[in-house]
């Protein structure tokens, strides 16, 4: 073991200098060197040192208080480190390098990136989201913790004493250790050392407090992205004091269609600021004139369709005739489609909260910001399946929020500047953590929009882990495979929809994007629905120009990776279009049970219910590879003219709802449906129309009834959600019955 002198220092380092203070780059490794070996007098003058190599040596831990302003990469590798804390004062290292230290734990490397800011690589990993995360939000989550600890069992002395308060703090601290608990088993020693140094932190608070300006962008976690906290949150969004909600429900009614504004951008197109600032609440305006529709010129007013009785054979169209066999078939059906749903009842909704948490800027005058997509998210079990929650995330404009439907907060919120997100979709993939414990479930985010990437979250951890480039051009929409988590669709504007499996995670939210296949479409597609009993061979795609099934099976069978249409859908409306009327566009579509499916054609004012497994048992024409949909029954709906109003359904309690352009509600209990009801020849009517809550704002007056892009509702319909085009979030609540 040679003695670091001066002359050695100036040896080994680079570039060959006389001076200390010129040393950028110095290698001092396999020299056996040990702690008491390093002169931190000595060492200290290196203060340009940018890189240290002290692999091969015999060291425990690094002298204290040792200050290398510049060092950003350190080697020690291979040598016997045990205390890692006293790296703390190289508060400028990016890159660090730990292997073949045998006594260095989880909870060690944990250690580093809470004591270490500027850390980015350990051991050859990018840990900078991890390290954003530890810092602040895993920090925060204990602080809670602790304050809870504090005002449950402690207070602070009177007077205050020295030595009172020295008491007091060993009791807390001790306290604080034994009963926070947080974050898995493997990083207890990292959780009891982190809580200690945040609760004497939380006692100084209290006896000497100091004003700290507030901390912005403390959330960062990649390029931008920015995850926000509670706290913040509370402050930006939400239920202004201004706001009160007059609910007015009108059960079943055929309501009168009032002109109204058009929608000022449509999903199919991208846009500039200008043309979003251009749409704005305000008090209902009489005058206003309808605007032109998106597709085809202006078609004149028609009288509501579903006030007239028509005969069976245009519900269903021309292949049945009234009362046939076929049309009792059909009924008979539905009927015992419906049997899994038919002690369900129907419920009574109430509004509860409207939220703006979209705001450009966080500005309460933004009423502007179109909102697209909502899901609820699923709580997984051991198997990875799970029942619902009351946490939904939303997107539009430039942020993705998951909000507590019960309380009106919003829990995480995620920006990324620049973005336009249009869809989102949960899921739920394993994580590995390592060190023989087991892999767990964890629920996570895909969102995506104008940028063409998708951007993975675990919102649990509040961690924007990943993204990836599905596409040049904007994604449209996001689906997952519920059965296999991993595999995940996306849709896009360059007229493709991507399969993907995005992999699960590890403890680092290492993760691996493979592309599995390619399906060729004809123009946007708009929805993605996977059928209940075949989720991972069949696809089923709402398009611009009409509704398309593709085969979606890997294996031995079908190798390609592109792929063209199994078979297009058509549906009875399509015999009546004209130059003015295109109903080609299908811009709902879910499924309600695991046969029936729910979907709705723009410009028809109804929404159609059709099986599923007698549609695709039809034998498709050999010129153009279409079937008609076998339709059960009709669901009379509004009569608009603004598309993209997507519907969405509740299987668990056989419930379709679908928003209409002044704000409304159109709630269907499907299993309230009656036999004689199918006979009628006339769509039916709605269980009931929730009106819109008709908010008031402080010098605004009330808030028009805006178009309602999306619905969403937990899997027992204790929650309904509403996502409008100008930038609020309207919550109903389920009351139970007394």
């Amino acid at each position: 073991m040679e003695k670091i002198t001066e002359k050695l220092l100036l040896e080994k380092g680079s570039p060959k200098t006389n001076k200390l203070e010129q040393i950028k780059t110095l290698n001092l490794s396999r020299l056996g060197l040990k702690p008491q070996d390093l002169p931190v007098g000595l060492l200290s003058r290196l203060r340009s040192l940018e890189r240290w190599d002290l692999s091969g040596n015999r060291l425990q831990e690094l002298p204290k208080n040792l200050e290398l302003p510049a060092l950003c990469y350190l080697d020690l590798s291979d040598n016997q480190m045990e205390d890692v804390t006293t790296l703390e004062s190289l508060s400028s290292l990016e890159e660090l390098k730990m292997e073949d230290n045998l006594y260095i734990t989880v909870s060690d490397n944990y250690k580093l990136m809470a004591l270490l800011p500027k850390l980015r690589i350990h051991n050859g990993k990018d840990v900078s989201t991890n390290v954003n995360h530890l810092r602040f939000v895993y920090s925060e989550n204990l602080r809670t913790r602790i304050i809870a600890v504090w005002e449950k069992n402690f207070s602070l002395p009177d007077p205050v004493t020295a030595e009172k308060l020295s008491a007091l703090e060993k009791n807390f601290v001790k306290t604080a250790r034994q009963q926070v608990k947080y974050g898995p088993n493997s990083v207890s020693d990292f959780t009891k050392w982190r809580v200690e140094i945040i609760a004497k932190e939380y006692l100084c608070s209290l006896t000497e407090p100091k004003e700290e300006p507030e901390s912005k962008g403390s959330t960062d976690t990649k390029e931008n992205c920015v995850v926000s906290t509670p706290t913040k949150r509370k402050q930006t969004v939400l239920v202004d004091t201004s706001l009160r909600l007059t609910p007015r429900k009108k059960p079943r009614s055929d309501l009168p269609v009032e002109a109204s504004p058009r929608k000022s951008s449509l999903i199919g197109k991208l846009q500039t600021p200008t043309q979003t600032g251009a749409v704005r609440m305000s008090p209902r305006k009489t005058s206003q004139p309808p605007s032109t529709p998106s597709r085809g010129p202006v078609r004149a007013e028609t009288p509501r369709r579903g006030s007239k009785v028509r005969p069976a054979k245009e519900v269903d169209g021309a292949r049945i005739k009234p009362r046939s066999r076929t049309e009792l078939q059909r009924d008979a059906d539905l009927l015992s489609s419906m049997k899994s749903c038919s002690k369900t009842q129907p419920v009574c909704l109430k509004p509860l909260h409207v939220l703006q948490c979209h705001s450009k800027q966080d500005s309460s005058e933004d009423f502007s910001t179109q909102l697209w997509a909502c899901a609820f998210q699923a709580l997984p079990d051991s198997t990875g399946a799970g029942g619902g929650s009351r946490l939904v995330a939303t997107c539009g404009g430039d942020s993705l929020c998951v909000i507590d439907c019960e309380t009106g907060m919003v829990m995480k919120k995620y920006k990324v500047p620049g973005e336009e997100f249009f869809s989102l979709s949960w899921s739920t993939v394993l994580m590995s953590r390592g060190g023989g414990a087991s892999a767990q479930h964890c629920s996570i985010l895909a969102a995506g929009g104008k940028r063409g990437l998708v951007k993975l979250i675990h919102p649990r951890n509040n961690v924007a882990y990943g993204e990836f480039r599905a596409s040049r051009k904007a994604l449209s929409v996001l689906r997952f495979n519920h059965h296999q988590g991993n595999f995940l669709f996306t849709g896009s504007y360059d007229k493709k929809i991507v399969m993907w499996d995005i992999g699960g995670v590890d403890s680092q939210y290492n993760y691996k994007v493979v592309q599995l296949l390619v399906l060729e479409i004809s123009t946007t597609p708009l929805h993605i629905c996977l059928p209940p009993t075949s989720p991972s061979s069949h696809l089923l795609t709402a398009c611009e120009d009409g509704l398309h099934c593709y085969n979606t099976l890997l294996g031995t069978n079908n190798t390609a990776t592109k792929r063209t249409e199994e078979m297009e859908i058509t549906f009875p409306i399509y015999k009546k279009e004209d130059k003015d009327h295109n109903y080609h566009t299908i811009d709902g579509l879910s499924f309600l049970t695991d046969d029936i499916v729910a979907s709705k054609n723009y410009m028809h004012c109804s929404i159609y219910l059709w099986s599923w497994s007698r549609t695709k048992a039809q034998r498709p024409d050999k010129k153009d590879r279409t079937v008609c949909a076998v339709v059960l029954a009709e669901l009379q709906w509004a009569n608009t003219e603004i598309p993209y109003l997507a519907l969405n359904t509740c299987p668990g309690q056989a419930y379709i709802v679908c928003g209409d352009d002044k704000g409304r509600l159109w709630t269907y209990h499907i299993s309230n449906l009656h036999k004689n009801s199918l006979h009628t020849g006339k769509p039916i009517l709605p269980t009931e129309v929730l009106e819109w809550p008709t908010p008031v704002r402080k010098d605004h007056g009330q808030l028009e009834g805006p178009s309602i892009n999306s619905v969403a509702m937990d899997p027992e319909l204790h929650f309904l959600v509403a996502l409008s085009d100008k930038n609020m979030v309207i919550v109903w609540k389920r009351e139970v019955s007394s």
